[in-house]
């Protein structure tokens, strides 16, 4: 399928789809005129892409732990090193939401004393 087609069954833009190419996470094949050409497996592919976005990984990280990802919503089959991946990455989240705690803290604080 044509890139417009993954596209719509997919519900995301063309321009993220090029994008997660450029990132090593979607493969595409190209046919005689140049234009990508997605199989069928492409459509699983952007669903657990999206999925693992949303649960705030990097393309980075994705691109580490997608091999690894199965169904739309991603279940794993646990391939080496992809738990202390994601420990790694949830220790990363905690650090960064603890940081916006004391910074939301420090600005009420702030706030109260006008």
């Amino acid at each position: 399928m044509l890139i417009g087609e993954l596209s719509r069954r997919t519900g995301v833009s063309a321009r993220s789809l090029r994008y997660y190419e450029a990132q090593g996470l979607l493969a595409a094949g190209r046919g005689a005129n140049g234009y990508r050409a997605y199989d069928e497996g492409a459509l699983l592919s952007v669903a657990k892409i999206r999925a693992l976005l949303r649960a705030g990984l990097s393309t980075e990280v994705i691109r580490e732990v997608l091999p690894c990802a199965r169904g739309e919503q991603p279940g794993f089959d646990w391939c080496a090193e992809l738990r202390e991946i994601l420990d790694g990455e949830l220790a990363a989240m905690d650090e960064r939401m603890e940081a916006l705690r004391r910074s939301r803290g420090a600005l009420a604080g702030l706030l109260t004393e006008g």
